[in-house]
């Protein structure tokens, strides 16, 4: 068969022009949303640990591999697949970080005027200083203001850019749903691309207009402590000892012991905001599941089951608080006191040149401020340490789930555990399995060699005891599970719509609802209830355009029938039904299968369900039994249409006589009716 690109898991409805629709609805959002698309490259080669290290020595390896693997993806702002503005506006942030520099060195010069002046008693002087410091203040605030603006500018866009391509990776070939099937570090993927990735992509543009100004500010006043306080001399039993820039010398060594300290006393400041955030992220997790499941629980009477569970997880985040707390309070005694002895320092070593006369009550005030302003750029890391530390944690959790995706990923275009090809039928089959295995990630068979040509119009019923692959098999037809070998064949340009036992009702109005996945405007008001009525839902019309918790509102039951409205509205070509009408009544099910029926004679069925009565809606059934290593289909047989509810023990002993004329098994033997 030839292989396509392409999966028929596209619906729209063509008579209501819903793919063009679609289409410009999407647009629209995106452009409401997102200002920058992100394009995702590929993934990187996979990285082999080497064996020989211990399990520590290769966890700190996988550690470091991480902040490298943010990056990998995070540069790709500023490369060609970037955004447009990234450079541009990169380059307006440093330049306005220079001339602010140079603000702050005009002010620091003022300063010295200006207390020189007030020594001298110079008035003129003092109130021509005056007039010009409201310039320089001016000149600084707006500049501050528009570095703020750029910075910003560039973190909004960064994350947008970078949580745009995150998502279109995870979205991807049902990237999200096989992240639950596969080992690794990806639990609470929202988490990750929501929180995560905001601190993620904030902090880094913080860190380096901070360097870069720190640096800028360092070298620019080590120049001024070094010309205004020049050589300090001392005698020493009867020898006279000269330090030159004896202020520089002090501003980096008073730097070195503060930041040496801040290294020392935070080392496991990184490990503990990563437990931090993973706590706070299960602490969410679980609160979303109590509210997804709040009927269920409510009925089972599980609120103390639940609170105890809640209240364990807070646990774990107020000890992750609480060890946190702890590296905050070090690290603040170090930067509150260096803070506070900062300013004092420089007058207490420039007062005995100041006392002689050889330094002015300016030169004292312009050193204390140049001191200052260096301290604080050689500090940089005494005051950023908790939220680089905060960063270090984010980045690899948002690295952790890049990795899952790059193991996907590089799964698509490998053979090394075998992929399910997707591929086209020949002649008017509707849908084939050619030698189709199903396995698990790790190569473990679930279905074995499976071998089924369904014609169009046919209602195929999957039969098998539970565990015996049924699910696992529909998720591979409809090409949610992607490992595997051989190959799902469809007709070309049929549409597939899959029905699974819980269906998912999107927020927003019941017509939404009712039309997902396709835009609710895609079809009139008439056509929605006229749906909804089909299906049992008549008593809803009233409340279609009414925005509420459906979801929680609608009972399993309704949601079913919703489901089947979906289905009513996009008239799909094959129907895959996964246990669709297990929380219906017999009678409703009848009801609702003789609809489908009805209103869509010629679609072509694919039914996993456990109901005997379903016999009777499908023409053809399938058995899988469960062997070891892997589940097998061991009967195929053809099912007598239904005629209505007649004796059973009529329509059985029909189904025995038309036995010789049914399907074979797989290796040509007739098949035995007491088996099945």
């Amino acid at each position: 068969m030839p292989e396509v690109e392409s999966k028929p898991r596209s619906i729209d409805h063509p008579e209501a022009g819903g793919a063009e629709k679609l289409r410009q609805k999407k647009e629209s959002t995106v452009d409401a949303v997102s200002e920058v698309v992100g394009e995702a490259a590929p993934p990187p080669d996979e990285v082999e640990i080497d064996p020989e290290l211990s399990p520590e020595q290769a966890e700190q390896a996988r550690k470091r591999y991480l902040l490298t693997r943010f990056w990998i993806s995070a540069r790709g702002y500023w490369s060609r697949r970037g955004d447009r503005l990234a450079w541009p506006c990169t380059i307006g942030l440093l330049i306005l970080i220079g001339i602010n520099v140079g603000f702050q060195y005009g002010i620091n010069v003022w300063n010295r005027a200006i207390f020189d002046a007030i020594e001298q008693r110079n008035a003129q002087t003092v109130y021509f200083l005056s007039a010009v410091f409201l310039p320089l203040v001016a000149g600084s605030v707006t500049l501050v203001v528009a570095q703020v603006f750029l910075r910003m500018m560039i973190q909004r866009r960064w994350r947008s850019w970078l949580t745009t391509a995150a998502i279109a990776r995870w979205l991807a070939n049902g990237r999200y749903y096989q992240l639950n099937l596969v080992a690794g570090d990806h639990q609470n993927p929202e988490a990750r691309l929501s929180e995560d990735l905001r601190i993620a992509t904030e902090s880094p543009i913080d860190f380096v207009a901070g360097v870069i100004s720190a640096f800028l500010s360092a070298s620019t006043f080590i120049v001024v402590l070094w010309t205004i306080g020049g050589a300090l001399s001392f005698t020493v039993a009867g020898s006279t000892i000269t330090i030159p820039g004896f202020l520089v010398i002090t501003a980096v060594l008073y730097a070195a012991i503060t930041s040496t300290s801040m290294a020392i006393i935070g080392r496991h400041f990184v490990q503990l905001s990563e437990q931090k955030n993973q706590a706070e992220a299960e602490f969410r997790y679980t609160l979303t599941r109590v509210r997804e499941n709040g009927e269920s629980i409510a009925l089972l009477g599980g609120e103390e089951e639940e609170r105890s569970g809640i209240d364990k997880t807070f646990g774990g985040v107020l000890r992750q608080w609480a060890l946190l707390a702890g590296q905050h309070m070090r690290t603040t005694l170090v930067s509150q006191g260096s803070s506070l002895f900062a300013p004092v320092i420089p007058v207490l070593l420039c007062a005995p040149k100041f006392l002689e006369g050889s330094m002015t009550l300016g030169q004292v005030m312009q050193a204390a401020s140049a001191f200052a302003i260096v301290q604080g750029a050689f500090g940089w890391l005494v005051d950023n340490y908790p939220r680089l530390a905060d960063w270090n944690a984010s980045a690899r959790r948002v690295a952790s789930l890049m990795m899952s995706l790059d193991g996907l990923e590089r799964a698509e275009h490998s053979d090394a555990l075998g992929r399910i090809k997707r591929g086209e039928t020949e002649g008017d089959a509707m849908l084939s399995l050619d030698n189709l295995s199903v396995t698990l990630d790790d190569g473990t068979a679930v279905v074995k060699e499976t071998e089924v040509v369904i014609e169009p119009g046919e209602r195929v019923l999957v039969a098998g005891e539970s565990g015996s692959g049924k699910s696992t098999l529909v998720r591979a037809v409809a090409g949610l599970w992607p490992w595997g070998h051989g190959s799902v064949n469809f007709h070309p340009d049929r549409r597939l719509f899959m029905l699974p036992q819980r269906p998912y009702v999107p927020t927003g109005t019941l017509r939404r609802a009712a039309a997902y996945p396709g835009a609710a405007d895609n079809w009139a008001l008439d056509e929605i209830n006229a749906a909804l009525d089909k299906v049992g839902l008549g008593h809803l019309k009233d409340r279609v355009e009414e925005e509420a918790a459906w979801d929680q509102t609608l009972s399993g039951g309704e949601k079913q029938r919703l489901a089947f409205a979906r289905l009513l509205l996009h008239r799909p070509d094959i129907i895959v039904l996964d246990e669709a009408t297990s929380a219906l009544d017999e009678k409703s099910q009848d009801k609702i299968m003789e609809t489908v029926i009805h209103e869509l004679p010629k679609v072509t069925i694919v039914s996993v369900a456990h109901r005997a009565e379903l016999e009777g809606f499908h023409s053809r059934k399938i058995t899988l039994e469960r062997h070891e290593g892997g589940a097998k289909l061991v009967s195929d047989i053809e099912l007598i249409p239904r005629k209505g509810k007649g004796n059973l023990l009529s329509r059985f002993l029909e189904h025995r006589r038309s036995l010789p004329q049914g399907r074979k098994t797989l290796n040509g033997e007739a098949l035995s009716r007491t088996k099945n």
